[in-house]
């Protein structure tokens, strides 16, 4: 008989000695994921290498589809869609679970380069919601490319592997900081002040005589770094107008804690759910309706560009699957199959944090190890940009994951009137699709180092997995 009482309960208490080794299993390759692919275009080059392995297509290879085919689409190599042809027909709609793979960081101005007291440093413009202080003095790597003019394109990855050297913001010590510590913390650190520094050593003159004021006078610090960048990569300063270079923690994933049943890392949000959906989509087999993985870029600056989930990359892509599926192609046939599709959007909500309880309804939030969040709306204050799933539609989900074990608990992101935040849910309810928030619950959201539980994390992957395949 079922309890009159709802109570979210403990996930870790839930789980026998085998599938305590899969949850660990589990999260040391979601771990190794996390850290091997740092960026959207990373994580895309990633999620083929395992889509491919296990038997997926380009879209652009089928001539026709049909039931059981695995074909993906990728968008200008920062967003990616999956999928499987399930038993019922497209038009009867896809179960889908959709998510983002960008997560905040610093990236460059567009002319970037410049020197400032005999240090070379990059300008910036940081990117999505950060608490900009917490990106000072801490080790930094630099991931991303630069497209020269001719369009060759120039991969760089520095500070992440054994031995190569990190970069890094300054901050000011405590013994002058009385008027900065004075400030609001937003205010401690500027935009402006997130400036990289990349090199001290300037350059010399032809001759090796280290008198190098006769080269560059003022620049010597920045000619020497230009000299480094077009011997290793073949690169000029103008080349960098073309770049896509991101600024990350150059951490590594740790365990946290004497048990380790928690991970900290760069981009839990939300390459958590990310992650979690293409794993379950490689595990399902047969599904009854076509299965969807849709991993999109720019959700953290409101889902914009034609990268992100307000671009047509979805809804272009449904098409080429009716046009691929029936003989008489209508775009009656692709709105049918949109609207009849249901989703879940994965993205992660904020764990109840004891350090700074009086922003969160403890009766309303999610806890660290109570499993996956379902999140019925989003938005902030009034529910302002908010997504919210109907009744009829969380309950559809209750039941599912009751019926298959998935161990799940309920909230919101904190008090009404303390904030909000919004998913990528509105855009995809905007189809007039049945959509509901669906993820785990992260400390330190937005940090450079966010922790998330690891039991959270395989019962993330287990509910998208059931919902893939029904």
């Amino acid at each position: 008989m079922k309890e009159k009482e709802y109570k979210a309960i403990n996930g870790w208490l839930e789980m026998e000695d085998v599938e305590y080794e899969e949850v660990f299993n589990f999260n040391k390759e979601y771990a190794k994921f996390l850290d091997d692919y740092r960026t959207e275009r990373e994580f895309v080059k990633g999620a083929i290498e395992l889509l491919e392995a296990e038997g997926y297509k380009k879209l652009d290879e089928f001539t026709a589809l049909k039931k059981g085919d695995k074909f993906y689409k990728v968008n200008r190599e920062k967003a990616i869609l999956a999928g499987i042809v399930g038993e019922k027909p497209l038009e009867e709609g896809l179960r889908i679970v959709g998510s983002h793979i960008d997560s905040p960081r610093i990236d460059l101005k567009p002319t970037p380069l410049y020197e400032d007291s005999e240090l070379a440093y990059f300008s910036t413009h940081y990117y999505g919601g950060i608490k900009k202080y917490q990106w000072v003095a801490i080790p930094l790597a630099l991931h991303g490319v630069v497209v020269k003019e001719d369009g060759t394109k120039v991969e760089i990855n520095i500070g992440d592997k054994e031995g190569d050297p990190v970069f890094y913001i300054s901050d000011l010590l405590p013994h002058l900081g009385k008027d900065q510590m004075a400030k609001k913390m937003s205010e401690g650190i500027t935009g402006e002040q997130l400036r990289l520094i990349i090199g001290s050593i300037p350059a010399r003159n032809e001759d090796g005589d280290k008198d190098g004021d006769k080269k560059g006078a003022g620049n010597k610090v920045k000619s020497a770094i230009l000299d480094y960048l077009h011997e290793e990569y073949g690169i000029t300063e103008e080349d960098l107008i073309s770049c896509e270079l991101q600024i990350v923690p150059a951490l590594k994933s740790r365990d946290v804690g004497f048990d380790r049943g928690l991970l900290a890392a760069y981009g839990h949000d939300d390459r958590v759910c990310s992650y979690t959906a293409l794993r379950a989509l490689l595990d399902v087999e047969n599904p009854a309706y076509t299965a969807m993985v849709l991993l999109m870029d720019k959700e953290e600056i409101g889902s914009m560009g034609n990268t992100g989930m307000q671009s047509h990359f979805f809804e272009n892509t449904v098409a080429e699957l009716v046009n691929l599926t029936y003989e008489n192609y209508s775009d009656l046939l692709v709105r049918k199959a949109i609207e009849n599709s249901k989703c879940l959007s994965g993205d992660v909500n904020a764990a109840f944090d004891p350090n700074f309880p009086e922003v969160y309804d403890k009766n309303n939030t999610p806890y660290l190890g109570k499993g996956v969040v379902i999140t019925k709306y989003t938005g902030a204050r009034g529910k302002g940009g908010s997504s919210e799933a109907s009744a009829e539609f969380v309950a559809e989900i209750r039941r599912l994951f009751n019926n298959a074990g998935v161990v799940w608990q309920t909230g919101e992101l904190g008090k009404v009137d303390q904030g909000g935040g919004g998913t990528i849910a509105q855009f995809l309810a905007n189809y007039n699709m049945d959509v509901l928030d669906c993820g785990p619950a992260v400390l330190s959201m937005h940090a450079p180092y966010e922790v998330v539980s690891k039991v959270d994390v395989y019962n993330t992957y287990l509910a998208y997995q059931v919902f893939l395949e029904k």
